[in-house]
């Protein structure tokens, strides 16, 4: 039985009623209660329990004389994001290394677990990437309120307050526009670098798809950075001063 699905299938044992319960609490029955869990979430999941496992690695192996393997790589990746968001967003880029770092491991992760025999890319399921972008939606205005109070609603009413029934539809458009773009980006590319794969795989079993498995590789990293950077963005939009 492949990964995915034998995952699946236990969480289903351990997991199908409370998960069904819930569902029909919230008024989304699940098609078939007693799997209410699926693959996608699955792996979803699974990539969590990864991350959480790295940083608990990298919290109990922490030395300043001798540094492991755990800790140089989240060292690495910290410098990383911070040379990212710092030019972005500015002096106070540190409040928000958390959410931009969580957002790019749990997007290259997911994106990585494709490579996976008999594995779907999470990634490559249009609920998971409009997930991802209405938290990052959520979030940067959230950031925006927070640093901004109640002048943070001057963005969306332009320079000059004679423009403002204007400029506040487009403003509007423009955010629900974000949502979009996040989501049909990363959507997008996992879901034709998976059928690309797929397809090279059932017509030339052997030597030629690892060529496409590097291409997913590829793919997967950039599609990750891309949604880290577009979210770095627009956490430095909401949260910056008006002058």
């Amino acid at each position: 039985m492949p990964l995915q699905h034998f995952l699946a299938h236990l969480l289903n044992l351990l997991l199908a009623v409370p998960v069904t319960r819930l569902l029909n609490w919230v008024g989304h029955p699940p098609i078939d209660p007693a799997a209410p869990i699926d693959g996608v979430f699955t792996m979803e999941l699974l990539a969590v329990l990864l991350l959480l496992s790295f940083f608990v690695i990298v919290r109990l192996s922490l030395q300043v004389e001798k540094p492991r393997v755990a800790q140089q790589l989240a060292e690495m990746l910290e410098e990383f994001v911070t040379n990212q968001s710092e030019p972005i967003i500015g002096d106070k880029y540190r409040v928000f290394l958390p959410f931009i770092t969580t957002i790019l491991l749990f997007v290259v992760v997911n994106n990585l677990l494709g490579l996976l025999p008999d594995v779907d890319t999470a990634t490559a399921s249009p609920e998971v990437p409009l997930g991802l972008a209405l938290l990052t939606f959520a979030y940067y205005h959230w950031q925006g309120l927070k640093e901004n109070k109640a002048g943070y609603f001057k963005q969306f009413l332009g320079p000059v307050w004679w423009i403002a029934p204007l400029m506040l539809p487009i403003e509007i458009i423009s955010h629900i526009a974000r949502v979009l773009s996040l989501t049909l980006r990363l959507f997008a590319n996992m879901f034709a670098s998976d059928l690309l794969t797929l397809i090279f795989f059932s017509l030339f079993p052997f030597a030629l798809p690892v060529v496409f498995l590097g291409l997913h590789l590829g793919v997967s990293l950039i599609q990750a950075y891309v949604f880290m950077l577009l979210a770095t963005i627009y956490v430095g939009l909401a949260t910056a001063h008006e002058h």
